[in-house]
């Protein structure tokens, strides 16, 4: 027994050491491409005459792609190979990425973010179908959590380093297309590092010994076994199952927040304060840091205590109540925006686990690594045994994640020129 632990422990630290860095780097710099329009905006709006509904529509038709081939992708890792198809995604990511430092027309901008959205669709799916490939189910969630920190780290690393290739006009090219080339560039270059570097399954890794290998193999398969004898739930029960509406819900809202402030806070800071672009991608780091500070201090303080319905719902409420003071007193709506976002959405990520917790059943059978994984999990996984049970629950949630992303963007280009009448048009657009 005490063998079998030792065997255990050093195999999942191993497999850690291995695979999560790695994946976390492929994470960064696909976020990173998804979320550059923000900072390429402060620009390439101005160069090429895009309006706000231009841009907010070609930022937010991302997410329709990205909607239509998530599932596809999950199950292409599943029953193909996570190694080529990651490695493939992350070089057609690359480049378009690339290509569109190119456009010059809306028609061009739009299509190309729609490819964008398809290209990228399949690897967040794919990536957590390939770990529970090498993780078994009490160090998943653990292994989730140190692959999704990649979404704060790449926020707060990417907007100063969008600000430092923003100044750069080599071969006359405008800083906008080279930070569209500087960051396609690598994913095309980790495509091929992927399908090197990765493998497939624990029986096909010569970088573990052979009792770690079998001993790896023969957990995922006797967990895999367990599974199969629950009875698959259909789809229409899947879809219709309350826990996944409430998911999905929390989906659909918080991502309007995530990406509605991710795109345009950065437009939104300079048309109000004026500041220069460098400056305002160095301001725009200070947000995220709040946000990160915020999500880990609410879920370590649930963890301790254990309540988890509360942690959720205060959070929610006084981002809600910081934006009602803020009309009521009428505070500038940057101020608003930024308390309501930040405040208001910290606690959504957490909820996507804490919805589970609160649940009776899952309380009594999740593990205690699922259950302190507050701000990182990814719960519809959690909720069905099966893994097409699953796989259809993480698909509604994520079109609601798609659905609030697109929808966001239509409503901020709004917003955005409404502010433009408040500050007298782009007048306080400065270089």
């Amino acid at each position: 027994m005490n063998s079998d632990s030792a065997v255990a422990r050093r195999t999942t630290a191993r497999v850690a050491r291995r695979i999560l860095p790695f994946l976390l780097i492929l994470y960064i710099v696909g976020f990173l491409d998804r979320v550059n329009v923000a900072y390429a905006g402060l620009e390439m709006t101005q160069d090429l005459g895009f309006s706000d509904q231009v841009f907010g529509f070609g930022a937010g038709v991302f997410f329709l792609g990205y909607v239509l081939l998530a599932i596809p992708g999950a199950l292409l890792v599943e029953r193909w190979s996570a190694r080529i198809l990651i490695s493939g995604l992350l070089a057609c990511w690359g480049f378009v990425t690339t290509l569109t430092s190119l456009v010059h027309t809306p028609t061009q901008f739009i299509t190309l973010r729609l490819l964008l959205g398809v290209a990228e669709a399949g690897f967040f799916p794919g990536v957590i179908v390939y770990l529970t490939h090498w993780f078994p189910a009490r160090d998943r969630a653990k292994a989730i959590a140190g692959f999704m920190i990649g979404i704060p780290i790449a926020s707060i690393v990417g907007s100063p380093l969008a600000g430092l290739i923003l100044r750069v006009h080599w071969f006359g090219l405008n800083g906008w297309r080279w930070l569209f080339i500087l960051e396609g560039v690598p994913a095309i270059l980790l495509g091929t590092a992927t399908y090197f570097y990765l493998t497939d399954r624990p029986q096909e890794a010569r970088w573990l010994r052979e009792d770690e290998r079998e001993w790896l193999a023969d957990t995922l398969n006797e967990e895999a076994r367990i599974k199969r004898t629950s009875a698959p739930a259909s789809i229409g029960r899947v879809l219709l199952d309350a826990r996944v509406i409430m998911l999905g819900g929390v989906y659909l809202f918080g991502d309007v927040g995530l990406y509605g402030f991710t795109i345009w806070f950065p437009t939104i800071l300079k048309r109000v304060s004026g500041y220069s672009t460098f400056t305002v991608t160095l301001v725009a780091i200070f947000p995220y840091l709040v946000a990160l500070l915020s999500d880990l201090a609410v879920g370590w303080h649930s963890d301790k205590t254990g309540e988890r319905r509360w942690h959720t719902a205060l959070p929610l409420f006084v981002g809600a109540g910081i934006l009602f003071v803020g009309l009521a007193f009428n505070l500038s709506l940057p101020v608003q925006i930024i308390f309501f976002l930040r405040f208001g959405r910290m606690p959504t990520q957490l909820a996507t686990l804490l919805l589970v917790v609160a649940d009776g059943s899952a309380r009594r059978n999740r593990s205690r690594s699922v259950r302190r994984l507050h701000k990182f999990s990814w719960s519809p996984w959690c909720i069905h045994r099966s893994f097409f049970d699953r796989l259809f629950a993480h698909a509604l949630s994520r079109v609601c994640s798609g659905l609030g992303g697109t929808a966001d963007q239509l409503a901020f280009c709004r917003s955005t020129g409404a502010l433009d009448q408040e500050h007298g048009g782009n007048a306080s657009l400065r270089n």
